[in-house]
This record gives structure tokens, sequence and C-alpha cells, in this order.
């Protein structure tokens, strides 16, 4: 299904000013650039509109009528220290399926968006984040080179309360890795629950992104021998 994109072409992406950590500089002594991304995705099965601050304080506002996938999304906003809004409306009456993958989509793609064009930030990212019996190891490169390397413990539960698919979890990073092109590599050697299993996936994809995103005070310019990302 075609979707239409809207994309922010305002300066200020929409999002209201909170109190948090200083933007980053684009130069010294100059107006510090906020990094921000905001998308509208429409189709006649879903409407999405999501807004993220990377250099927030981890105040999130979700709502995509499927519990658990808001608890995952909050986990992303609060660990990243990102502001993260979104807000879907899709076609739960068939099932949670294109709700999950299109609000994932959007998400990659103001991810994108926020990140510019990577000047001045580490790239690379790494964490990794037990939760109780699961253990989940993240490594990401925000290359510009959409590719996803998943793998989670086999023989889990099919569902997590009524709505949320655990086949969907490597489906939600194929659709946001496609659109924030980046290289996601994320690894579950262990865990029994299927709660703790995703959710310390979330939680440390969002520890890595952030990382990876943040600035480097030792460096300047894009972090590429080859000028661009």
């Amino acid at each position: 299904m075609a979707a239409r994109v809207h994309r922010n072409d305002r300066g200020d992406g929409g999002l209201p000013r909170r109190p948090g950590r200083n933007p980053v500089s684009s130069s010294a002594g100059a107006e510090p650039t906020r990094r921000l991304g905001r998308v509208e995705r429409a189709t006649k099965e879903t409407s999405v509109l999501v807004e993220v601050n990377l250099d927030g304080t981890g105040y999130v506002e979700v709502s995509t009528g499927v519990g658990f996938y808001d608890h995952m999304l909050n986990q992303l906003g609060k660990h990243g220290l990102f502001d993260l809004t979104v807000k879907t409306e899709g076609d739960l009456h068939i099932d949670s399926h294109h709700t999950i993958e299109d609000t994932a989509l959007a998400l990659g793609a103001a991810f994108r968006e926020a990140l510019g064009d990577k000047s001045g930030i580490r790239r690379y990212g790494n964490a990794s984040c037990p939760l109780d019996e699961a253990l989940a190891q993240v490594t990401v490169d925000l290359s510009g080179r959409p590719y996803l390397v998943h793998s989670e413990p086999e023989g889990m539960a099919p569902m997590i309360g009524s709505t949320y698919d655990t086949t969907m979890t490597r489906h939600i990073l194929e659709s946001f890795v496609a659109q924030a092109a980046i290289c996601l590599h994320v690894h579950v050697p262990y865990g029994r629950n299927a709660h703790h299993i995703v959710e310390a996936q979330f939680k440390a994809l969002a520890r890595a992104l952030r990382e990876a995103s943040e600035p480097d005070p030792r460096a300047s310019g894009v972090p590429s021998t080859k000028g661009v990302l």
C-alpha cells in the first residue's frame, strides 16, 4: 500500500521546547542546532504521526492502540533520552500488523531526518541490557546503509497480551532500519520470558542509538572517510 509521507519543512520540527541537555552546536558561538524529525504517514490502513528530538530528556507521549508496543516505545524514548511523540490510528479490527509496521517505518524516517548530515556524532553505539533472565546485546552504525542482523531465543510464546505478536519484533526492527538507513545488530543469547526478551531489546536499542547519535567532542565533520553518510 502506497503511503503519503510528509516530513517537516520547518526548522523547529513542530516539537515543544522542553528543558534538558543542550543541543548540538553547529559551531562555536553559533545558535545550537536542534536535531528534530517529524513524519506523517497516511495510507488506507493507518495514519501515523511521529516527532522525535534526539537531544531531549526522555519525554514520551505514545498512543498506537497496541498496549505492549506503546510500552516498548516508551522504553526507546526513556532510555535513549529522546523526546518522542507517536500517534497512530490503524485498522486494529483486522489485527495489529499494519499499525505496528507503519509506526516503525515512520519512526525510522523521523530518526533519519533528525540525524541530518550526521556531522560531529559518534556514529557507532553499543549496549547490553539485562532484564532478569534475559540479555540483549545491540550494536548500531549510523552508516546510511540499511542492514539488520537479528537473533533471539527460539520457542518464544507467540503473543504478549492479546495484540502483540512476538514475531513482529524483528519486523519492527526491519522497518525501522529500512527507513533510518542504519546498520543494526541485535542478539539475545538467552532468555525465557517473552516480555523480558523483547523489552531488553528495546532498552538496549535505545542505549545504543543514544551513544551513536551523541556528539563526539573530539570530532568535527562527518565521521566517514567518504565525507558523507
